[in-house]
């Protein structure tokens, strides 16, 4: 089962794509990438037919895809792997260059989590190349925490943290950001104070 309802964000819209449609528009859509954002994806760049065979994959293995779908046709697609053996579900993501700097790439994971949660998983982990600084911040952004290792950042985003509880880290940012401006702004004082106190000695 998936999510069904669509959620609109201009000029397009996200929604989960059922398995018979997985193969030709994921497909498509990976083959438009770019170079670049080809190699971003995959971390290195990577021939045509590894794309049609991935996509292939993707529709037998239960991969989940959730897509950003302009006129008919996928610019971004969030993608959600079941777990293998003892490992969490991964999960990945591409944005076609015509999509960018429209919030996709939000809209695509937090849509993805919601997936992910209905199914019951706890955990994710993800994987990205070491210059894709646009998935690093996406993937921070929701929690992952990374590690940079043999030329790819990986980490794991946990889950079992609910909404409320995101929303609440969310609101208490201001006031932990306050705090510790008072923090450094105390210490300066002292350290100002002391350095004019010893000089009038």
């Amino acid at each position: 089962m998936v999510l069904e309802d669509a959620v609109r964000t201009a000029p397009g819209y996200v929604r989960t794509l059922i398995q018979q449609e997985e193969l030709p528009l994921l497909r498509d859509h990976l083959l438009r990438l770019d170079a670049q954002s080809r190699h971003d994806r995959f971390n290195g760049f990577l021939d045509d037919s590894f794309i049609e065979r991935y996509a292939a994959r993707c529709a037998e293995d239960g991969t989940v895809i959730v897509a950003y779908i302009v006129d008919g046709m996928v610019r971004g697609a969030a993608e959600l792997h079941p777990p293998e053996g003892d490992s969490f579900p991964e999960v990945a993501f591409s944005v076609e260059a015509s999509a960018r700097r429209q919030n996709v790439g939000t809209v695509l994971f937090s849509r993805l989590i919601a997936e992910a949660r209905w199914k019951g998983y706890k955990s994710l982990r993800i994987t990205t190349g070491a210059e894709n600084q646009a998935m690093r911040a996406l993937a921070k952004k929701f929690g992952a925490h990374l590690q940079f290792r043999h030329g790819e950042s990986t980490g794991t985003i946990d889950l079992a943290k609910t909404p409320e509880d995101e929303f609440a880290d969310l609101a208490a940012a201001p006031f932990k950001a306050g705090r510790a401006l008072l923090n450094f702004n105390s210490t300066c004082w002292k350290l100002i104070s002391s350095m004019y106190g010893n000089r009038a000695a």
